[in-house]
């Protein structure tokens, strides 16, 4: 059999990752499908949870860092009364208290609103977060516990979607940071259940990506090589919150040289100092970021590769 060849192919897929795998499996497989030499994620899912994760491609891996930080939507299934050894249903379910008795929907209301703003939580033992550069989870599955600081996390808001018995859906809008397992238990304490675990977790949104732009692995493996190819958002769309200027000639041969150039003087006093910007030719090609000095200058912070772009520029005379 020959092997096909790994191609540099550039931009970014957006992933409706399914249950049970992990997210590098996810990333492994869509790699694999776009005969891709270069690809990595903008932050992980649980094996148990489903829903968005972009993958960056190529030259997009060079800025896949700017989800890290950015806001995202879960909608979460929590199971009352019950807590979980890893707060999920992977762990070791037990029941707090036979006797319980399940909130109402006016009881969940209240006490959810307890949890909107910033807050502080404690990190959990099955999560990546390294201690002496061995994650967490490494040490809970040898039955230790290792001593963490609670973190401040931020809840932009809840609402309820449902509440049947002892089983609660919400959806969940927050920011970095957030382990959603953590926020499950400490809202079934609060609750007076005792506690909860997540029985399902579904990423719906990252910033303004949305599932609905996203494809399945499914749908991948059922299109021709050109639709898979087609399915990439350009490289910027990363980057849409950051402003943009469009460059001159000469201005954008000075940038990919590395030097700073003046800020365009449309520009003076737009933009403040040590803002980001992405740059662009005048036609129209995404360079890439620079940022806004105090002398009203832009400097480099992360451009494309002098081959992709020769390589655009090839692509864009062709067609």
């Amino acid at each position: 059999m020959i092997k096909s060849r790994k191609r540099n192919i550039s931009g970014v897929l957006l992933l409706d990752k399914p249950y049970g795998i992990s997210s590098n499996k996810a990333l492994q497989t869509a790699k694999q499908l776009l005969f891709a030499a270069k690809c990595g994620h903008t932050g992980t899912l649980d094996p148990m949870a489903t829903g968005l994760l972009p993958i960056c491609f190529g030259e997009a891996t060079k800025f896949s860092s700017m989800l890290l930080g950015a806001d995202k939507t879960y909608e979460a299934t929590l199971k009352l009364g019950f807590m979980s050894t890893t707060g999920d249903a992977e762990g070791i379910i037990s029941q707090v208290a036979a006797t319980v008795q399940n909130p109402t929907f006016t009881a969940c209301q209240q006490t959810l609103s307890q949890f909107i703003g910033k807050i502080k939580q404690m990190p959990p033992m099955f999560s990546a977060l390294k201690h002496h550069g061995k994650p967490l989870y490494c040490y809970a599955r040898n039955g230790e516990t290792i001593e963490r600081q609670a973190r401040e996390i931020t809840i932009h808001g809840i609402q309820i979607r449902s509440l049947n018995c002892d089983e609660l859906q919400l959806s969940i809008q927050c920011g970095t940071g957030t382990y959603v397992r953590v926020l499950a238990e400490d809202i079934g304490k609060a609750l007076g259940c005792g506690g909860a675990y997540l029985t399902g977790l579904r990423r719906t949104a990252i910033d303004r990506f949305n599932l609905s732009q996203a494809y399945t692995l499914s749908a991948l493996e059922n299109m021709s090589a050109s639709e898979r190819d087609n399915s990439l958002l350009p490289i910027d769309y990363l980057l849409q919150d950051y402003p943009s200027i469009t460059l001159d000639r000469l201005s954008a041969l000075h940038i990919q040289q590395g030097r700073n150039i003046l800020c365009p003087s449309a520009m003076h006093g737009v933009i403040k100092n040590g803002r980001q910007v992405r740059l662009y030719t005048e036609q129209d090609q995404f360079l890439g970021l620079g940022e806004i000095t105090i002398e009203q200058t832009i400097a480099v912070k992360r451009l494309l590769s002098d081959s992709y772009l020769l390589k655009c520029t090839a692509q864009n005379l062709s067609s």
